[in-house]
């Protein structure tokens, strides 16, 4: 009798807390975040919280041994922007007349009733167009360090009040593959490769505006080619192996950093959702400024980024910490 009521309990409480996450899940819809000041918004996706394996297997065709091994990884819901962030998107970043952040009234990101943020670095100007004249009005941004990206993170937050950051690697891939387990988000089929990317065989030496290409089936756009996406995590090629319950690997130097995804100058193997690849001081072997610039690439015009946003905001402290990076090598 006594084991029948423990049963009818557990399978109680079982059922209370699938309710819960149901109702939690139920709580993240997709909505379109407008810019203070600008005319310019972008759309956010939500991404369900989940179980799934990060890595590849070895029998995958292009296997590098720094895809694993494979391990099972818990996520938390969160949005993701539709798009990779735009030239239109990062240049009111650059911009000193549209850029808010000048205006410390205009930094209105709270948390608990305190400012997330206390004052945005403002980006140096390049000397020469970053677009290198590939396209700019709906053209993913490009040739940003990932010391850039993360200041435009917290400029984003900054104007609307909510978090806006990086993605871990592990919510990209998680993101990337939308419950596939396949070497691409719709299989391991290579000759559909150029109905969902841009890469070399098709990209005619160049990036292309966002969102041409079929997305996968969470509705993100160019997670496989166009540009390569900066994430948090400092790249190491026994990362998987460092990381066992960490949610990230924190980036304690410049370089190397870990960017996903392959880009417009790529093969299809490196377009595959388990590919990683880290950062090299070659991205800046010119530069636009002098002194040399923290803020710009002119050797990286294959990488870009996108911004993710938690369902549960962290801390102010956890949120500078996400901020915080390492002292830019120059």
């Amino acid at each position: 009798m006594k084991t029948s009521f423990l049963i009818v309990l557990m399978l109680f409480a079982t059922a209370v807390w699938a309710q819960k996450d149901a109702s939690r899940q139920a709580k993240i819809e997709a909505y379109t975040e407008k810019i203070p000041g600008t005319d310019l918004s972008f759309r956010m996706l939500p991404i369900p919280g989940g179980k799934f394996t990060m890595g590849s297997p070895y029998s995958e065709v292009g296997r590098k041994d720094d895809e694993g091994p494979q391990h099972e990884v818990s996520i938390e819901p969160f949005w993701m922007a539709e798009f990779e962030i735009t030239w239109d998107l990062y240049d009111a970043f650059v911009s000193k007349e549209t850029n808010g952040s000048m205006n410390p009234d205009f930094i209105k990101g709270e948390y608990a009733g305190k400012k997330m943020i206390d004052a945005v670095a403002l980006p140096s100007q390049p000397y020469v167009d970053m677009s290198f004249g590939m396209g700019k009005r709906g053209f993913p941004a490009i040739n940003m360090t990932q010391y850039a990206a993360l200041a435009f993170c917290q400029w984003l937050t900054a104007q609307t009040g909510y978090f806006y950051r990086l993605p871990t690697e592990a919510e990209w891939e998680y993101a990337c593959r939308a419950g596939s387990k396949t070497s691409y988000c719709f299989g391991d089929d290579t000759s559909q490769l150029g109905d969902y990317a841009w890469f070399y065989d098709n990209s005619n030496g160049t990036y292309h505006p966002v969102g041409q290409k079929k997305p996968n089936a969470w509705g993100l756009y160019d997670m496989h080619g166009n540009v390569a996406e900066w994430v948090l995590d400092q790249y190491a090629a026994d990362g998987y192996a460092q990381k066992n319950s960490k949610p990230y690997l924190p980036a304690e130097s410049l370089y190397p950093i870990v960017v996903r995804g392959g880009s417009w100058d790529d093969d299809p193997d490196r377009l595959r959702s388990a590919t990683r690849r880290g950062s090299a001081p070659e991205w800046k072997q010119r530069n636009p400024q002098i002194p040399k610039s923290k803020w710009w690439f002119t050797d990286a015009s294959f990488v870009g980024f996108r911004v993710v946003r938690p369902l549960n905001p962290p801390s102010k402290e956890q949120i500078q910490q996400y901020f915080k990076t390492p002292p830019p090598d120059l």
